[in-house]
């Protein structure tokens, strides 16, 4: 059942207002079928989308097993097509991306038959081609088909790229309940992450004043809670189950496309898991990304919730060097983070005063942030409840690897998060001992 006043339907009707100014929210042209099945309506989903006469498709071997199969045959029906297939196990990289680009420049529009990689590869290229594209969902495994950015790494630095909106996502309960159990806990955990990262973004507003908004969580106020409560029914085949994290995803994405960039669903948790995807050594098990978000978000519930329980922390100058990088990364990766980092270095001057700041914020910053918080203890239970990964452990990472991973992932990206809190105070230390 969807909620009474359906969220998803006021957004993309034109009439939600934006919790912070009252004026109506608006997201580009899209539509979006969540359906018990789409058999036999692909050719009308796809036609009514003005995607011009010449189609590209691109799915692996797994989506084109999965749908792939009925959407080339569907889709060859009302256009030519130009298929490509994508090797197994993909890599969403922007090698990848200048390869489809070559090879889709002479068709109208691209259509993606997959999930995470498939989807953030194909809209990189469209974005590139300034063509229109659609997605069909192989998998309730990310937040990111609505978006308008893609995970991409360039040069080995993962970077959240922009990307071209989706005129049309469509997603079939029946082939997204089939969908391989891990994929299914992954997008469970891809969509926890929602109160670490309002924590972090709010923190960072309060404390820097930098942008913030409300909007993409008053999205997701309705759903989320129906999906916590039912994560045991996402692998017994429970339909409505299913539907609710694809409801939650497509929300948390519309969320992202809102605020024009990914900071409302990737923040502390999603850096860690970047480090993770970024120096893997070749004999780590492969884990998927939102298994690493579920484990990540966990670590990073605690580590907030830490914090919120003890005084406000005293900060310090930053002691990260450009060649500490260079050697922990690499010359050229390390030249990469050492950019992206720069602007939140603090020097002593910097670190007093926003020292000061928290002094005088942390009662209104601890109690806003308790509002809108998930305890750990909540977190770890819903994973638990789907049988997914809860530690570093659980995804074959070793301790010092997961050290490695909360210390160094704040050096990736711009974003002020709880770790660049805690690591600028001496309290990560204390915290990855514990």
């Amino acid at each position: 059942m969807t909620p009474a006043c359906d969220p998803l339907a006021a957004l993309l009707g034109g009439r939600m207002q934006d919790p912070d100014d009252g004026r109506p929210l608006s997201v580009p042209p899209l539509r979006v079928v969540i359906a018990d099945s789409l058999a036999g309506r692909e050719a009308e989903l796809i036609g009514e989308l003005g995607l011009g006469p010449h189609l590209a498709l691109l799915f692996d071997p797994d989506t084109e097993r999965a749908l792939g199969g009925r959407i080339a045959a569907a889709a060859g029906r009302i256009a030519r097509t130009t298929i490509l297939r994508l090797p197994p196990r993909p890599h969403a990289d922007l090698e990848t991306v200048r390869r489809i680009t070559a090879e889709a420049a002479d068709c109208t529009g691209l259509i993606a038959v997959g999930s995470g990689t498939v989807n953030d590869l194909c809209k990189s290229a469209a974005a590139r081609l300034g063509r229109p594209y659609a997605v069909f969902a192989t998998a309730p495994s990310m937040n990111g088909y609505v978006s308008v950015n893609a995970a991409i790494t360039v040069d080995g630095h993962k970077r959240s790229l922009p990307a071209a909106p989706p005129r049309g996502a469509f997603f079939d309960l029946e082939v997204l309940a089939a969908a391989p159990p891990r994929l299914i806990r992954a997008g469970l955990g891809d969509s926890l992450c929602r109160a670490t990262a309002q924590s972090d973004w709010l923190m960072a507003h309060l404390l820097l004043g930098t942008p913030y908004r409300n909007a993409p969580f008053a999205l997701l106020a309705a759903d989320e809670p129906a999906l916590l409560a039912g994560a045991e029914g996402l692998l017994a085949g429970d339909r409505e189950a299913v539907r609710r994290l694809v409801r939650t995803l497509v929300l948390s994405g519309l969320g992202m496309t809102i605020c024009g960039g990914s900071q409302p669903a990737s923040q502390g948790e999603h850096l860690i898991s970047h480090y993770a995807e970024m120096m893997a050594p070749p004999e780590l098990p492969l884990s998927l990304h939102g298994e690493q978000i579920g484990v990540t978000t966990l670590a990073m519930a605690r580590l907030q919730e830490r914090m919120l329980a003890a005084d406000p922390p005293r900060l310090r100058a930053t002691r990260i060097r450009r060649s500490d990088l260079e050697a922990h990364f690499g010359a050229e990766l390390g030249r990469s983070c050492w950019n992206a980092f720069t602007p939140k270095l603090l020097d002593a001057a910097r670190a007093a005063l926003l020292t000061q700041r928290l002094q005088e914020i942390w009662p209104e910053l601890v109690a806003r942030l308790g509002a809108i918080a998930i305890p750990a203890g909540r977190l770890e239970a819903v994973l638990a409840a789907a049988a997914a990964p809860r530690t570093p452990a659980d995804l074959g990472w070793s301790r010092s690897f997961w050290r490695d991973a909360m210390r160094h992932a704040r050096t990736l990206r711009d974003r002020f998060t709880f770790l660049d809190l805690a690591a600028e105070s001496g309290v990560l230390e204390g915290f990855l001992e514990g």
